[in-house]
């Protein structure tokens, strides 16, 4: 009997990983979107990432390209700062496309934050910041090969490789490749629902890490083509471009990039550290649209120099450093009205302090500035605040507050408008940003989540309101005449409010709920107005269902996904003929997504799914597709999915020692 009493008896504890994660802790109002998460939908590019939570809203810019468009607070991603592994990756040329450079097999978790975000990172970020850590080859495994193929005659192969060179150097090699090869029209409009082409993306990580000497780095190596061609089912490149044949368009578009990131950790003194990160990237995109041309090379340089310490005890940390920025543009444009060079050099340097206290209870704020000389932009200062205060256990305060500046790049974010006959009108002259002056906003956040137990269950709740003031935006105006755009500088506001409520219903099935509201205006010329193309309603609804593993590893994960979007406010087309007309707002609607996975063992997994289940289509996605040369032709009216109910499945196989 003493001998079983003395004898330690198996204890097993089980903790399941959480898709999303959202921490009662951290100062800022942060969301972690895990791999686990990530695998839920197919995810094939960091654009498509964003379907299974309601932080971030996926938008269909227009009826060509089939580009997904992200958008936080009500605003498009341009006011985001998207990062990768903490350096600017998204960001001029790149705005209207970059989001599908990454595919979502090299993503390990993103991180999004709500509000003004970090002077670290710079001082461009308006509504929020999307970071994403990719696969660090130090943890990687030897071989993975994803394969996807869907209805709409998309395919994709992702394959992984990763080398141990030494107990202190690693290497991962990715490869992705995807085309689409087929042509499909379910619209009959005569048009493309999707353009044909293929990308071609390959990176080559390497990283070293000493934890004994306290270094740590990062190098990346990585080139990308993507070719993309839509237009008239007819429209063949070679014997129709530039003419008036068949309407016809391409978007062919090259990136190198290089990146360096360095780090060392006082072996004396672990919470003190010091980082240099570098960053080269040349983005160089070719296109026409019918007889419109729009062309643009951006070479950047990005080097920011990071030091983190303490003030006397680890509850009053900082960080502080150097950033130097350097952009060449050259960009051509060509489309009625407008016919020029845009090239420029924009170029900043500028120094930054971050100061954090956390009492380690109910406590903490990260309040910080950031001084920045550019050469367009002027010299500016950028504060930014964020507060957590936790009443009692379980509830969750936040506060934010903060001011951000930037440069818009109006053609380049708004490419969609070139695939129309619009004539574009830039109707300020004295600024020195395409004659605009700078985009100037400040946004202000309150926030609050309570987790507890409903029926013996976790579950959470709570809801978010963030106001944006501009006191000076680039505005889009398409409410003056549907034959053209116009681009002038003036005040607007966007506030948003979301209310979430989460519950596990039973052991591994969860829900989670929202609903958005967007009140969002700008001062137009014909007077104060809701922005077009947003809904000011929206619901979004996701239950997940995983069945226990087997002794092997095996089970089964089922995932839906539910969005009802409001009516939205259509741009003004009541010039046009009554044929080529759209009513003032659009109808609401849903869409439906679903994945079935199987998971066998830990090396293989089947997956299959579908997207718009519902088969729910924009019924006149076009305007003046009959005559696609004439004044009326516009593909830019975009509310709802063009392309119908799609299925897709793929395979996920890993080589893990």
């Amino acid at each position: 009997m003493a001998q079983e009493a003395d004898t330690l008896q198996e204890v097993k504890i089980e903790v399941r990983d959480k898709g999303l994660k959202k921490s009662q802790r951290t100062t800022a109002n942060v969301i972690t979107l895990t791999g686990k998460e990530l695998l839920k939908a197919a995810c094939c590019n960091l654009a498509e990432s964003f379907e299974t939570n309601p932080s971030i809203d996926v938008n269909f810019p227009d009826a060509l390209t089939g580009t997904k468009q992200i958008r936080m607070l009500g605003l498009t991603s341009p006011y985001l700062m998207i990062t990768e592994e903490n350096i600017p990756s998204v960001r001029g040329a790149s705005q209207a496309y970059g989001l599908s450079f990454t595919p979502g097999t090299w993503v390990e978790s993103i991180q999004i934050t709500k509000g003004a975000g970090s002077v670290v990172n710079g001082y461009e970020s308006i509504s929020g910041q999307i970071n994403t850590e990719l696969i660090k080859p130090l943890s990687d495994i030897p071989f993975f090969l994803n394969g996807y193929g869907s209805t709409d005659s998309r395919f994709e192969v992702n394959t992984h490789f990763n080398r141990k060179i030494s107990d202190k150097w690693s290497s991962s090699l990715f490869i992705h490749g995807n085309a689409r090869v087929s042509k499909n029209d379910m619209n009959d409009d005569g048009f493309l629902d999707n353009p044909v082409g293929q990308q071609v993306n390959i990176l080559n990580r390497w990283q070293y890490n000493n934890a004994e000497k306290g270094w740590v780095s990062f190098i990346n190596f990585r080139f990308m083509d993507d070719e993309k061609q839509t237009g008239e089912t007819g429209f063949d490149k070679s014997r129709d471009r530039g003419t008036t044949n068949f309407w016809g368009s391409e978007i062919n578009t090259r990136r190198l990039d290089l990146s360096a990131k360095v780090g060392y950790v006082f072996p004396e003194m672990p919470f003190q550290s010091i980082g240099f990160q570098n960053a080269f990237n040349s983005h160089d995109q070719e296109s026409y649209f019918g007889l419109n041309q729009y062309n643009i090379r951006q070479d950047s340089y990005y080097s920011n120099l990071i030091f983190n310490s303490i003030i006397n005890n680890t509850k009053h940390k900082f960080a502080t450093g150097l950033n130097f920025t350097y952009d060449r543009y050259r960009e051509d444009v060509l489309v009625p009205d407008l016919n020029g060079d845009f090239d420029r050099i924009d170029n900043s340097a500028g120094a930054f302090f971050e100061y954090s206290y956390d009492n380690t209870d109910d406590f903490s704020v990260v309040a910080g500035a950031r001084f920045d000389k550019h050469n367009r932009l002027g010299a500016f200062f950028t504060p930014r605040i964020h507060v957590r205060y936790n009443p009692w256990e379980k509830g969750v305060f936040r506060i934010s507050g903060g001011r951000g500046k930037r440069a818009a790049n109006i053609f380049a974010e708004n490419q969609q408008l070139f695939a129309s006959s619009r004539s574009f009108n830039i109707l300020n002259t004295a600024g020195r940003i395409y004659g605009l002056d700078p985009e100037i906003a400040w946004n202000y956040g309150l926030s609050f989540s309570q987790q507890f137990f409903l029926f013996g269950h976790a579950a959470d709740a709570g809801f978010d309101f963030f106001r944006t003031d501009f006191s000076n935006q680039a505005i889009v105006d398409l409410y003056g005449s549907p034959q053209q755009v116009s681009f002038y500088g003036g005040k607007s506001t966007a506030n948003s409010l979301q209310v979430e409520f989460n519950f596990g219903v039973i052991e591994n099935l969860h829900f989670r709920t929202a609903y958005k509201f967007y009140d969002i205006n700008a001062n137009y010329l014909s007077g104060n107005a809701e922005r077009p193309l947003q809904a000011r309603h929206r619901f979004f609804g996701n239950g997940a269902y995983e069945t226990k593993k087997t002794a092997k590893g095996g089970l089964w994960k089922f995932d839906y996904t539910y969005n009802w979007m409001g009516k939205q406010r259509l741009p003004f087309t009541g010039t046009n003929p009554v044929s080529e007309q759209l009513p003032d707002f659009s109808p609401a609607f849903s869409l439906m997504n679903a994945q079935v996975t199987k998971v066998f063992s830990q090396a293989l997994e089947i997956y299959i799914g579908g997207e718009n289940l519902g088969n729910y289509r924009q019924q006149k996605a076009i305007l003046g597709s009959e005559e696609p040369f004439g004044p009326n032709f516009d593909t830019s009216i975009v509310y709802a999915p063009v392309f119908g109910r799609m299925f897709y499945a793929g395979l996920r196989f890993k080589i893990k020692s």
